[in-house]
């Protein structure tokens, strides 16, 4: 999800999309007065916020106040990033990837300087072993023996 005020994103890998999931996702991401704009999947409907909807379906991208365009292009440059540089997300670091789309979007408003301050200050107490990239030999893609 994306905050029409902030512009941060918060994003999520899960397992599945349904009415629980995705709300649940809601409430933990916004305030209780927060309005909620999204498209018209039914795992939406009887939501515990204000909430506004597209129809997608009927071709309806904007409806006054209610459109998902900032979100969408997040996930846009997450897939583009997917096709043109990484070619593949593994399931174990996807949440990783996920992480790193939002972490840059998070971002996107302050200069170089600012940018690199934040990167450098979120690497502090973070340590990533190659034997724990790759996993134990049992549990790694053939490839990869």
């Amino acid at each position: 999800m994306k905050d029409r005020d902030t512009g941060k994103v918060a994003a999520e890998v899960v397992e599945t999309t349904d009415k629980h999931t995705l709300q649940g996702f809601v409430a933990v991401n916004t305030q209780v007065d927060a309005t909620v704009y999204t498209d018209e999947a039914q795992a939406y409907t009887g939501m515990r916020r204000k909430h506004e909807t597209v129809k997608h379906s009927a071709k309806e991208f904007v409806n006054g106040m209610a459109h998902i365009n900032g979100i969408e292009s997040f996930w846009a440059m997450l897939k583009r990033g997917y096709n043109g540089t990484y070619h593949h997300f593994s399931a174990k670091h996807l949440q990783a990837y996920v992480n790193e789309f939002a972490g840059r979007q998070n971002v996107r408003s302050l200069d170089t300087e600012a940018q690199m301050t934040a990167l450098v200050q979120g690497m502090g107490g973070k340590r990533l072993r190659y034997s724990e990239l790759i996993g134990p030999r049992h549990t790694r893609q053939p490839e990869l023996l």
